[in-house]
């Protein structure tokens, strides 16, 4: 299935993607969060006829969550993306956090915090938890996702690399996390390990790579962050970038007003985003 969320910022209603067609879900479940996202009531809504619900012309895409539990990240995960930051590939995965607040619609404006000198882009593969998982082996670790996304852990790099202290100041301003257009659930996705991932800027393709660059795959990422964490049902959890990013550019490129960001994963729908000045 291909879930979405429909409408204007803050009224946004459940839907699922049928061919060409969006149908209304609202009459079936209040939202796509973390309640309607577990493996039981996805199963409940795959068995759906599709045709039977109302069609409708959507307008606005919302984020394909309605809010997120924690939104775990992780870093230096794409071995090319490594070597073009002079970092080593880490021996086990770099974990940081991402603000819940910096949740976004997938086509949503991208505002430029205010002083912000490095705000930069990064395609990632996004993980949604569907069910309570502690200490779960790699092997188990894929039947704990409820589905997978499009994301940009959008980042301001100075905040990130230049302020002191943890990533996490660079990672969470609001609209940092477009998530969407869709949430396709994981019968979808045999093998997250398989699928092209790319991001042009300014029309120019400058990240394109496939999943299989990962240096710990998804079954890894879920089955390490277990050990540490209880993940839950509407966790989200963003799998690392491609190399491409501004920084790594020689020289560096950061995103200023009037670019725009288009960004994408093979089965998983297209992001179009265009960068703002801060108002005021």
């Amino acid at each position: 299935m291909k879930l979405l969320r429909w409408g204007p910022k803050g009224a946004e209603k459940p839907g699922m993607l049928d061919g060409e067609t969006v149908r209304d879900l609202s009459g079936v479940i209040d939202d796509l969060s973390p309640a309607t996202v577990t493996l039981e009531s996805l199963a409940k809504l795959r068995a759906l006829d599709p045709a039977s619900l109302p069609a409708v012309s959507p307008g606005r895409i919302g984020a394909c969550l309605s809010r997120v539990e924690t939104f775990h990240a992780i870093g230096l995960n794409y071995r090319l993306h490594a070597d073009e930051t002079g970092n080593p590939w880490p021996k086990e995965p770099i974990v940081f956090a991402k603000a819940a607040s910096c949740l976004a619609g997938p086509d949503d404006t991208l505002v430029i915090p205010k002083d912000s000198v490095k705000t930069d882009w990064e395609v990632e593969l996004g993980v949604v938890i569907g069910r309570a998982t502690e200490h779960v082996s790699e092997a188990e670790a894929l039947g704990c996702i409820a589905g997978y996304c499009v994301a940009n852990d959008v980042s301001e790099r100075e905040w990130q690399q230049e302020r002191g202290g943890t990533w996490c100041k660079g990672k969470g301003a609001p609209g940092f996390g477009p998530l969407g257009p869709w949430l396709v659930t994981a019968d979808e996705i045999p093998d997250p390990q398989a699928l092209p991932i790319w991001l042009k800027l300014n029309g120019k393709t400058v990240q394109d790579s496939t999943t299989g660059d990962m240096i710990f795959s998804v079954a890894e990422i879920v089955s390490y962050l277990s050990r540490f964490v209880r993940l839950v049902p509407g966790d989200v959890i963003v799998t690392g970038t491609p190399s491409g990013v501004g920084l790594g550019m020689k020289p560096p490129r950061f995103l200023a007003p009037g670019d725009t960001l288009e960004l994408g994963i093979e089965g998983l729908g297209i992001q179009h985003q265009t960068a703002v000045a801060y108002p005021g």
